[in-house]
C-alpha cells in the first residue's frame, strides 16, 4: 500500500473575510465587501452577507482541535487588515490585536506550523472611499504600515507569511468584470491596482526582512496555464497573451523581480503603463519572495478573438484572447 511519508505536510487553509463573521463590538472596520452588501445585498448569494460565515471569531478554539483531530500539521490563514485597523491606518483596534494573538498562540501550542496571509481581497472600505484604494498610490503605504505592525506584533509566533492572496483576483473582478466592489470596468485602473498591489507586495517582503531576518515572506498565486486552441500563429499569440496577463503580471516580478518586456510593450502600446519611479523598480528588483504559494484551479484554452474591437468598447482581455472555456475559482 503507498504511503505518505511521516515528515509529509498536512494542512488547509482559510481566510479571515469568509470565516470570522462580524459580531457586535468587536471593532472590526468595514472592508469591501461589507459595504457593498449595505448598498447592493441582491449582489450576494441568497442575500447572506459577510457578517454570517463559518463563525471562526466565536469559535476558535473548538476549530483549533478540529485541526489536531483531522491530522493538520500546518495551517494557513489571514488576519483582516480591517480587524487591526478599522479604517485602514491610524488608531488600532485592541480587541483584533488580541484575538489573533489568542488565535496563534493556540495554533502554535498544538505543534502546527502556522502560515499568515495578510491580505485576501479585503481591502478597508475607508480607504476605498477616501483614495480609491489600490488605484491611490497611498494605500501602498497604508499596506506597508499594516504590514510592519503584524511583523512586529506576530512575529514570534508565525512560521511563515504570505503578503497577498491570488491578487490578479481582485484586478481582474473588480476592475474588468464587474463582479467584485468597485465594480469598474476601466483597464487603466485596473494596470494601476495590479503595479500598485505588487509594489505593496515587494514593499512587505523588504518589511519583513528587515523585522524578521530569520521569517519566510511568499505570495501565492493563482496560476492558469493557458493552452492555444490550434498552433495556427494568432492562437498561440493569444495564449502567450493570456499567461501574461493572467500569470506572469504578478509571478515574474515577485520571483524574477521584472516584468516581462512583452507584457510592459503591449501595455505601452495601449498607454497603460502606470506611473512608476525608478526607484520603485529597483525595489521590485532587490525584495523578491522567498517561497511561492500556487493554487491550482483549472487550465484555460484559448483562441484568437473571433471579432475585432469597437471602438467604443472598453478595452477587455478578450480584445486580445478568447477564453474557449474558464470554470474559474
Amino acid at each position: 500500500m503507498l504511503k505518505f511519508p511521516k515528515d509529509f505536510v498536512w494542512g488547509s487553509s482559510t481566510s479571515g473575510p469568509q470565516t470570522e463573521g462580524r459580531v457586535p463590538g468587536d471593532g472590526k472596520g468595514d472592508n469591501l465587501w461589507d459595504y457593498w452588501y449595505q448598498v447592493e445585498p441582491n449582489r450576494y448569494y441568497n442575500g447572506i452577507g459577510p457578517a454570517k460565515t463559518s463563525t471562526f471569531y466565536e469559535n476558535w478554539e473548538k476549530d483549533i482541535e478540529l485541526l489536531v483531530e483531522t491530522g493538520h500539521t500546518a495551517f494557513r490563514t489571514s488576519i483582516q487588515w480591517s480587524r487591526i485597523f478599522p479604517q485602514g491606518r491610524g488608531e488600532v483596534n485592541p480587541q483584533g490585536v488580541a484575538f489573533y494573538r489568542q488565535v496563534f498562540e493556540a495554533i502554535k501550542a498544538k505543534g502546527i506550523r502556522l502560515l499568515v496571509n495578510l491580505y485576501h481581497f479585503d481591502l478597508p472600505f475607508a480607504l476605498q472611499e477616501d483614495g480609491d484604494g489600490w488605484e491611490n498610490k497611498e494605500t501602498v503605504k497604508a499596506y506597508e504600515d499594516y504590514a510592519r505592525f503584524c511583523f512586529e506584533t506576530y512575529g514570534d509566533l508565525v512560521d511563515q507569511w504570505i503578503t497577498f492572496n491570488e491578487p490578479i483576483v481582485p484586478v481582474e473582478f473588480g476592475y474588468f468584470y464587474d463582479a467584485h466592489y468597485p465594480h469598474k470596468v476601466d483597464a487603466e485602473a485596473a494596470v494601476k491596482v495590479a503595479y500598485h498591489t505588487q509594489l505593496a507586495s515587494s514593499r512587505a517582503v523588504k518589511a519583513c526582512h528587515e523585522i524578521l531576518p530569520d521569517s519566510k515572506i511568499g505570495i501565492v498565486l493563482n496560476l492558469t496555464p493557458a493552452y492555444p486552441r490550434s498552433q495556427h500563429p494568432a492562437d498561440v499569440k493569444a495564449a502567450r497573451i493570456a499567461d501574461l496577463f493572467q500569470a506572469q503580471s504578478f509571478l515574474d516580478p515577485s520571483v524574477l523581480g521584472a516584468y516581462p518586456e512583452e507584457l510592459v510593450e503591449i501595455l505601452s502600446e495601449h498607454d497603460l503603463l502606470p506611473e512608476y519611479t525608478v526607484e520603485e523598480l529597483e525595489l521590485i528588483r532587490e525584495n523578491t519572495v522567498d517561497f511561492l504559494g500556487v493554487n491550482y484551479y483549472q487550465p484555460l484554452r484559448v483562441m484568437a478573438p473571433r471579432f475585432a474591437k469597437h471602438p467604443d468598447s472598453p478595452l477587455l482581455p478578450e480584445h486580445f484572447l478568447r477564453a474557449l472555456y474558464h470554470a474559474g475559482p
